[in-house]
């Protein structure tokens, strides 16, 4: 399978690995909380990161683009390690790791190219420390632009059945 379809199955294949993760999952309050917390911190990376680009028109270098190459996989990452927190379950720990792993390495190999090749190297650039940072200042126009409101009613749905999964458990 090449890079650019897993890149392009990452969305259906995220799906299917997040209903095989929800339902082995063995959450507990501590856990949850534990979770929650990590992936706090993961979506408000992928709010910030939002924020920042223009997905398609430049190499963004602003926000956190000056510090991480790819911040909303980043986030996206985070917001996965809380779920396996929160989940309390090693098979859990497996899927969701093998499933970040994969695609979004396909995915950053795939987008990086495409970046190199749309901006005429300035992404070879960018990645190896050559490019003058940018100072954009972060815009919510840009977050509901990037339709970061569906990564947060994502993140608030997940919470709230792993919560149910709980609850359903002490019943």
């Amino acid at each position: 399978m090449s890079w650019s379809l897993l890149a392009r199955l990452r969305v259906p294949l995220g799906f299917i690995c997040a209903a095989l993760a929800f339902w082995l999952a063995r959450p507990s309050p501590s856990s949850i909380l534990a979770g929650l917390g990590i992936a706090i911190v993961g979506e408000a990376v992928r709010v910030w990161a939002s924020g920042h680009i223009d997905k398609g028109v430049e190499i963004t270098r602003s926000g956190p683009y000056r510090f991480v190459r790819h911040p909303l996989y980043l986030g996206s990452t985070l917001m996965g390690l809380g779920f396996m927190v929160a989940a309390a379950s090693p098979l859990v720990v497996a899927i969701v790791a093998a499933y970040l792993g994969v695609t979004l390495a396909a995915a950053m190999r795939t987008e990086e190219a495409v970046l190199d090749r749309r901006f005429d190297g300035q992404y070879s650039a960018y990645r190896e420390g050559r490019a003058v940072p940018g100072d954009r200042p972060f815009s919510f126009a840009r977050v509901v632009r990037n339709r970061e409101h569906r990564a947060l009613a994502g993140f608030l749905l997940g919470w709230g059945i792993l919560y149910w999964r709980w609850w359903m458990g002490t019943g």
